[in-house]
C-alpha cells in the first residue's frame, strides 16, 4: 500500500499540469484551476493520512525502487534506479510542500483572475509540486538530480511567466545561470560519489561513507583532501545555489519579477529549501567531515547577517520579504553546520507557514494598491484592508520571534545551538545570528509601518479605491496565520527535544555532536520556553529592532532620510547589495564577453577562417602559380629538369 499512496501523492499534481497545460483552451480558466487544485489537493490529504500513520500509528517506512532506469550491463557494475523513500524527514517535507503548494493555488485564483496566461501559470505551479515531491521523496541521488533540476528549470519558467517584460527575462536568466553554477559543484559531488562507491542509492552510500574519511584526493599538487570532505564541500555547493547561500544568493531576490503566488511558493516550500533538505539527508555523510560542517556554518551565517541588512534599505514590499527569505535560510544552514539537523528542518517548516503568509499578505496588499509594490507609496492601510492587516502582522511577529509565535521556537533554538557548538566558526556564528535578531525585526517592522501605518502616501484617486481583498485571497492568509501561532508551540518538543525525536530516523548525529540533546536538559516545555524568554539577550535585542523601527518609521519618520545623507557611503554600499551585482557584471558578465570577442577575433577570425580556411586557399593558389611557372611547353625545359633529377638520384646514391 506504502508504494501505490506515495505514487499517487507524487504522481497527482503532475497529472494536473498536463491536463491544465495540454488542454487549457477546452477545459478554460475554471477548469485549469479545478484539476490542479484537485490534483495538489489530493497529494495533501494523502500526505496527512500518511503522516498520521508514520507518526501516531508508529507504521514503518519503506524504501523500494520501483525499476531499474540504466544500468552498465557487463561492462560497469552500476544501476541507476527510480524509486521512493518514506520516512519521518519525506513525511515532514510532504507535509509542508503539499500544504503551502496548496494554499498558494487557491490564492492563485484571485490574484491571477485578470492575467491571460492563466491556465499556464496553474500548469506550471503544479509542475513546479510535482517537481519538489519527486525531490523530497527520492531514494537515490539520481532522482534527487532529477527534482533539483525540475525545480530549477519550472522556476525559470515562472520567474520569467510575464516573459514580455524584460526585466521577468533578466530575472528568470539570472536564477538560471547562478544555480547552474551550484549544480556544477553538485554534478562533481555525484560523479566523485560514484567513482568512490559505485552507487548512487542513499542507503548504499551512507553504509560506506565512513571509511572514505581516511581516503584521499589530490585536488592540488602535493595538497591532499579527505575523498568525503571533497563531495560533502561540493553537494554544498549545489545547496548553495538551490538555497541562495552567499555568494550565490544573486538570484533570489530577481525572482520577486514573478507573480506573488510563486514568490511564495518558491521562498517558502519549494526550491529554496531543497538546499537545506538535501544537507539534513546527508547527515550520513556530512556528520564525519567536520571541515564541511565548519563550512556550512559560516557561510550560512553570513548570509543569515549581512543579507537580512539589505532588507532595511529595500523599498519594494516582496524585496524586503525577499532579503528576509535569504537570512532565514541563512539560519537553517548554521543549524545544519551546528549538527543540529532536526532545529533547522523545524525552522523549514515554521518559516514555510510565515514565509507564505507574508508574500501572500503583500500579494494582496499589491492588488488593494492595484499593483504598486513600492512601501515609499502605501501607508495607513489598516483601515483599508483589516484583515490582510492582522495577517501580516502575525507573520511579521512569528518572523521575529516574538513568544509564542511559530518562529520564536525554531529561531531562538539555533541562536542557542550555535552558541553551544565547538566548530571552529561557531563564535562567528553565534554573534552573527544573535545580531541577525535583531536586523529581522528592523525590516520586519519597517515595512509593516511603512505599509501599513502613518498617513497614506498615494494620490487620492488610488486611496478611494483600495479595499480588501476577495475571499479567495484572504482565507489562504487565515489559514497561514493559524500554524504561524501555533505550530511551533506543538512541534518543538517532538521535533526537537523527544526521546526519540520525530526526525530521529532519519537523521544521523555522531555522539559529540549532540548539542540538541546538551540543550533538552535546560527545555522542560514549550510554555517554559516561552517564560524564559526574557532571560536571554535575544528576546531584548528582537525588542530594540522593533523600537528601532517604531521610532524611525513610525514616531520621526524623517529620521532614516537623515541618517541616510548622513552616512551616505553606507547607505549606497547597502543600495548597491555590497556590490555583488557589479561585481558580477564586470568580471563575469562583460569578461565572458571580452573572452567571447577574444576567441571570436583570434580564434575564429586569425586562427579558423585566416589560417586554416583561407591560408589553405592561399597556399594551394601558391603552389598552383609556382608550379604553373615549371610548365612551359618547352621540351627541352623538361629534359633539363629530368637530367638534374637524375643528377640528384646519383649524388644521393653515391654519398648514402
Amino acid at each position: 500500500m506504502g508504494i501505490q499512496l506515495t505514487l499517487i501523492i507524487v504522481m497527482a499534481p503532475l497529472l494536473g499540469a498536463i491536463i491544465a497545460g495540454f488542454f487549457r483552451n477546452q477545459i478554460g480558466r475554471a477548469g485549469a484551476h479545478t484539476v490542479t487544485i484537485a490534483g495538489v489537493g489530493l497529494s495533501f490529504a494523502l500526505s496527512l493520512y500518511l503522516a498520521y500513520a508514520v507518526f501516531f500509528l508508529g507504521a514503518d517506512g519503506f524504501n523500494q525502487d520501483l525499476y531499474t532506469w540504466a544500468s552498465g550491463g557487463e561492462f560497469f557494475s552500476y544501476a541507476f534506479n527510480i524509486g521512493f523513500l518514506i520516512d519521518p524527514l519525506t513525511v515532514v517535507m510532504l507535509l509542508v510542500v503539499t500544504f503551502v503548494s496548496l494554499l498558494v493555488h487557491v490564492y492563485s485564483i484571485g490574484y491571477m483572475i485578470d492575467d491571460n496566461g492563466y491556465q499556464r501559470f496553474f500548469s506550471y505551479i503544479s509542475l513546479f509540486t510535482f517537481m519538489m515531491l519527486m525531490l523530497v521523496t527520492s531514494n537515490n541521488f539520481l532522482q534527487l538530480f532529477f527534482g533539483w533540476e525540475g525545480v530549477g528549470l519550472v522556476s525559470y519558467l515562472l520567474i520569467g511567466f510575464w516573459y514580455d517584460r524584460e526585466s521577468a527575462n533578466q530575472g528568470s536568466m539570472k536564477a538560471f545561470i547562478v544555480n547552474r553554477v551550484g549544480d556544477f559543484g553538485f554534478i562533481l559531488g555525484l560523479g566523485l560519489i560514484l567513482a568512490s562507491i559505485g552507487s548512487l542509492d542513499y542507503a548504499t552510500v551512507f553504509h560506506a561513507s565512513q571509511p572514505l574519511v581516511n581516503e584521499t584526493i589530490q585536488l592540488f599538487p602535493g595538497y591532499s583532501w579527505s575523498v568525503l570532505t571533497v563531495i560533502c564541500v561540493l553537494l554544498f555547493i549545489g545547496a548553495m545555489g538551490k538555497s541562495a547561500q552567499v555568494p550565490l544568493h544573486v538570484w533570489l531576490p530577481e525572482s520577486m519579477e514573478g507573480p506573488t503566488p510563486i514568490s511564495a511558493l518558491i521562498h517558502a516550500a519549494t526550491m529554496v529549501t531543497a538546499g537545506v533538505f538535501m544537507i539534513a539527508r546527508i547527515s550520513p555523510m556530512i556528520e564525519y567531515t567536520p571541515t564541511a560542517l565548519n563550512l556550512v556554518l559560516v557561510v550560512g551565517a553570513t548570509g543569515a547577517l549581512f543579507t537580512g541588512i539589505l532588507a532595511i534599505v529595500m523599498n519594494d514590499i516582496k524585496r524586503v520579504v525577499a532579503y528576509s527569505t535569504l537570512s532565514q535560510l541563512g539560519y537553517m544552514m548554521v543549524a545544519m553546520g551546528a549538527s543540529a539537523y532536526s532545529a533547522g528542518i523545524f525552522h523549514l517548516v515554521t518559516h514555510a507557514c510565515f514565509k507564505a503568509l507574508l508574500f501572500l499578505a503583500a500579494g494582496s496588499v499589491i492588488i488593494g494598491m492595484h499593483h504598486e509594490q513600492d512601501m515609499r507609496k502605501m501607508g495607513g492601510l489598516w483601515r483599508k484592508m483589516p484583515i490582510t492587516y492582522g495577517c501580516f502582522l502575525i507573520g511579521t511577529l512569528a518572523l521575529c520571534a516574538i513568544p509564542p509565535f511559530a518562529g520564536f521556537y525554531s529561531k531562538d533554538t539555533i541562536i542557542e545551538v550555535a552558541q553551544l557548538s565547538e566548530l571552529p566558526g561557531a563564535t562567528y556564528a553565534y554573534y552573527c545570528v544573535l545580531i541577525g535578531a535583531m536586523i529581522t525585526a528592523l525590516y520586519s517592522f519597517r515595512s509593516f509601518f511603512m505599509t501599513f501605518h502613518g498617513k497614506p502616501r498615494m494620490d487620492e484617486h488610488t486611496w478611494s479605491h483600495v479595499h480588501e481583498s476577495s475571499r479567495v485571497v484572504w482565507i489562504p492568509l487565515v489559514l497561514l496565520a493559524i500554524p504561524s501561532v501555533v505550530i511551533g508551540y506543538c512541534l518543538v518538543m517532538p521535533m526537537l527535544f523527544a526521546e526519540p525525536s520525530m526526525l530521529a530516523q532519519s537523521i544521523f548525529v555522531l555522539p559529540n555532536h549532540q548539542i540538541l540533546e546538551e540543550l533538552s536538559h535546560e527545555v522542560g516545555s514549550p510554555l517554559q520556553m516561552m517564560m524564559h524568554a526574557p532571560e536571554g539577550m535575544t528576546f531584548w535585542l528582537t525588542l530594540l529592532g522593533i523600537a528601532m523601527a517604531w521610532i524611525g518609521y513610525s514616531r520621526f519618520p524623517r529620521i532614516p532620510a537623515i541618517l541616510a545623507r548622513r552616512f551616505s557611503w553606507i547607505y549606497q554600499l547597502l543600495a548597491n547589495k555590497y556590490g555583488f551585482d557589479t561585481f558580477n557584471n564586470m568580471v563575469f558578465v562583460k569578461g565572458s564577453k571580452l573572452l567571447g570577442r577574444v576567441f571570436y577575433q583570434v580564434g575564429d577570425q586569425c586562427l579558423i577562417d585566416g589560417l586554416v580556411v583561407n591560408g589553405s586557399g592561399r597556399a594551394v593558389r601558391w603552389f598552383a602559380k609556382a608550379g604553373r611557372t615549371i610548365q612551359t611547353g618547352y621540351l627541352y625545359h623538361y629534359v633539363t629538369m629530368m637530367v638534374f633529377a637524375l643528377f640528384a638520384f646519383l649524388c644521393w646514391l653515391l654519398l648514402r
